[in-house]
């Protein structure tokens, strides 16, 4: 078969196939009476072997190797493409969310890409300090995506850069508590507590619902911040949680203040002092846990709170009556 049979048959140019043979990749079996190279079948089968691997992202001479010697183990290279192909492919995919954001920022001139690009670059220092003003910058400058704002919030380690950045997203637009709620869900609990922290600072209804499901969120840590920013809002949906927090030790001073908060009327206070006594009468509630709750009942106003108290007084636990005690006669004294 003459070369131009050939190429039309393996989709490989004459062209091509002329630099393989000036390569020694394929070498036609003869010639014919004119001269021309003629191939056999063999050695358009060789052809096909080369087009397979170049499909692989093989160089040349890497073909050459695989098909011409005979301890050749192709483990090795696979692995080695597999990692090329990993790393381009990161960089691909850093390249495109990189445009994405630029172009999610909707630059009017050059000037505000480059701008754009120079705060994204910063988010991602090595140095807080210049991590932090760009989080302060990008609230004043040229907007910076939300999403890229998100990333950096979540992945901050530093206690006044993540500040900033949650100034920065609360003053940003729409979306920005969709993307936060999508860190509940991450399994990194560092991650989880960051999220629930931003959605807390966060105005508007869309935080405070997404706050709202997580009180039911199986880490104790989120369902802790989502119910103290919700009880200081006013959210009545937060008592039991903030209740549990006291029972279990975990921000209980913050707990109670929160409580505090939402007693705001007779009828709330008595439901409020209602669940801390029913908390104080269960059988699985320990000693320390009976005191923080019987300490709670000191910033609830109303005379459920009164006669719960009047009766810790004589309570069997001596700390628990002794604190009970106390606390009457504050009420009292005011």
């Amino acid at each position: 078969m003459l070369i131009g049979e050939v190429a039309r048959r393996s989709g490989v140019s004459a062209r091509m196939l002329r630099h393989y043979e000036s390569l020694g990749l394929v070498r036609p079996s003869g010639r014919s009476g004119s001269g021309y190279r003629e191939y056999s079948g063999e050695d358009i089968r060789r052809i096909f072997h080369i087009e397979s691997l170049r499909s692989l992202g093989l160089s040349l001479r890497e073909i050459g190797r695989a098909l011409d010697d005979p301890g050749f183990t192709p483990s090795a290279l696979v692995g080695d493409l597999v990692r090329q192909s990993r790393e381009r492919l990161s960089a691909e995919t850093e390249l495109l969310t990189r445009l994405r954001r630029i172009d999610a920022a909707d630059p009017a001139d050059w000037e505000d890409v480059l701008q754009v690009v120079a705060l994204l670059q910063a988010l991602g220092s090595k140095s807080a300090g210049t991590r932090q003003r760009a989080a302060l910058a990008s609230a004043d400058q040229v907007q910076v995506p939300a999403e890229a704002l998100v990333e950096a919030v979540l992945s901050e380690t530093e206690p006044n850069v993540a500040g900033a950045l949650r100034w920065a997203l609360a003053r940003s637009g729409g979306g920005v508590p969709a993307l936060l709620a999508e860190g509940l869900g991450s399994p990194v609990a560092a991650v989880r507590e960051r999220a629930v922290q931003s959605l807390a600072e966060m105005p508007g209804d869309e935080a405070g619902g997404y706050l709202r499901e997580a009180l039911a969120h199986p880490d104790a840590v989120v369902r802790g911040y989502a119910a103290l920013a919700l009880g200081a809002g006013g959210v009545a949906d937060a008592v039991p949680t903030l209740v549990e927090m006291i029972v279990e030790g975990r921000n209980d001073t913050d707990a109670a203040d929160a409580l505090s908060v939402l007693a705001s009327d007779t009828g709330a206070a008595d439901r409020i002092a209602a669940g801390l006594v029913g908390r104080l009468a269960h059988h699985t509630t320990g000693a320390p846990a009976r005191g923080r709750l019987t300490q709670a009942l000191a910033g609830i106003p109303g005379t459920r709170a009164t006669h719960a108290l009047a009766e810790l007084s004589h309570d069997a636990d001596r700390a628990v009556a002794l604190t009970a005690t106390y606390l009457l006669r504050l009420r009292d004294a005011g």
